[in-house]
């Protein structure tokens, strides 16, 4: 065939195949209106990044379905729940002039990454992340503010040291020492609430968007430990008595009262909705609470036997069944100050169905493979200092966001010192 009858037939070709690309692409930004957003709610409901990429497809796709600018904390459906801010290491904390503004986030559940420029961070310290919204402190006056990361919008609350007073002689730097925070939004009028229990404190302090200062719990807790937000509550155990089992306390968001033409704030005091199994004088046992696949759950273990693991289900222990948890699939329970559930489908070197922790007696993050009842190490290397492995397995960065003193420092845990935080002002 001459040259030239085959450079026309491969234009031909070419412009064939650009002309059903341009079909099929026309075919999909011509859907309608209704099915596009249905689709759109069906992607939300997995993930918020998906969703927004979703939007980015077309100008028709992003017409027919709601933006979440604008209100990606004040709607919880706009919440990225599984995603985690990840610890760097070395010392490179968000906002580290190394990382040029820099955060990197990563899925729990799906194993993604994602790189974001947050300029924020320079001027603010992460403190924690709530349903994967981020609670900062403005370094020049400790206001606290919630940042979507995936959307940039903020949500402003007042500053922490108009705490200050209820900490009695403890230093400015228990301000960043969050035990657990807990937000509660609706789209409909538009606010936000937050309660915020700081470590060596007995009151849970809470605020509305807006708020000039904090309010704090007319009720204390002395003895409370391992909690939990989920659904906008707050879930902890309160250790009463020297043996037994600890109860379960439920603390619900603020209540928003009219009083003579004002709102006012006022916090509930827990209630109590489960007792824990029993310890006994012979077996000592720590508790644990973690949200796994929309369900609470319970983790047992004894501090001299660690193979004595057991989980409840915390919807079970409400009902009076005490009958332990056989099997929780592909997911992998982190233990720490912080509990998470990750997905070993996502990261191939986390074993499914177990229980990560740090083994006090020899010194390695250990894994219960709750079926077989086994204990083993989850990585080569003692996780101790010098000893810990290099380069770090993702699973020394997933368990160090257990810890937020070193989550937010950008160290790895056991990595190397952790310094105190300095206070900065003007």
């Amino acid at each position: 065939m001459p040259a030239a009858l085959v450079a026309c037939s491969g234009k031909r070709r070419r412009r064939t195949a650009t002309t059903h690309a341009a079909g099929d692409s026309s075919s999909w930004a011509s859907l309608a209106e209704d099915l596009v957003s249905l689709i759109g709610w069906r992607v939300l409901a997995g993930d918020v990044r998906d969703y927004i990429c979703f939007r980015a497809a077309c100008h028709h796709w992003r017409s027919c379905t709601a933006s979440p600018c604008g209100c990606g904390v004040v709607d919880p459906r706009f919440h990225p729940r599984r995603w985690m801010m990840l610890p760097e290491g070395n010392g490179l904390y968000p906002g580290h002039g190394k990382l040029r503004g820099f955060v990197r986030f990563f899925n729990l559940s799906t194993g993604a990454f994602v790189r974001l420029k947050l300029p924020i961070v320079r001027d603010h310290r992460i403190l924690d992340s709530v349903d994967g919204i981020l609670l900062l402190q403005r370094n020049r006056d400790t206001a606290v503010r919630l940042l979507h990361p995936f959307t940039g919008d903020i949500v402003d609350f007042p500053p922490l040291d108009t705490l200050l007073p209820y900490m009695g002689r403890r230093s400015e730097e228990y301000l960043r020492d969050v035990a657990a925070a807990s937000i509660t939004s609706s789209a409909d009028d538009q606010a936000v609430l937050l309660m915020i229990w700081l470590f060596r404190t007995v009151r849970v302090a809470f605020a509305a968007s807006g708020d000039k200062q904090w309010r704090v719990s007319s009720w204390s807790m002395y003895q409370a430990y391992t909690p939990l937000p989920f659904q906008g509550k707050l879930y902890i155990l309160d250790q009463a008595t020297a043996y037994g089992g600890p109860e379960v306390l439920q603390i619900d968001p603020p209540l928003q009262l009219q009083l003579e033409g004002t709102t006012e704030l006022s916090l509930p005091p827990p209630k109590s909705i489960a007792k824990c199994p029993a310890r006994t004088p012979d077996s000592f046992f720590l508790y644990h609470l973690v949200e796994c696949d929309s369900d609470i759950l319970l983790v047992t273990f004894g501090v001299s036997v660690y193979a004595q693991i057991s989980v409840y289900r915390l919807a079970d222990l409400i009902s009076g069944t005490t009958v332990p948890v056989t099997c929780i699939g592909s997911n992998s329970l982190f233990l720490g100050n912080r509990n998470l559930c990750v997905s070993s489908k996502a990261f191939p070197t986390i074993v499914g169905d177990a229980i990560v922790f740090y083994h006090q007696k020899e010194n390695y993050l250990a894994q219960y493979h709750l079926r077989s009842g086994t204990l083993s190490p989850t990585s080569d290397g003692c996780i101790f200092a010098t000893n810990m492995p290099s380069p770090s397995s993702i699973i020394h960065h997933i368990y160090t966001c257990c810890f937020r003193t070193q989550w937010t420092k950008g160290h790895l845990l056991f990595q190397r010192e952790n310094r105190a935080w300095q206070m900065k002002r003007k």
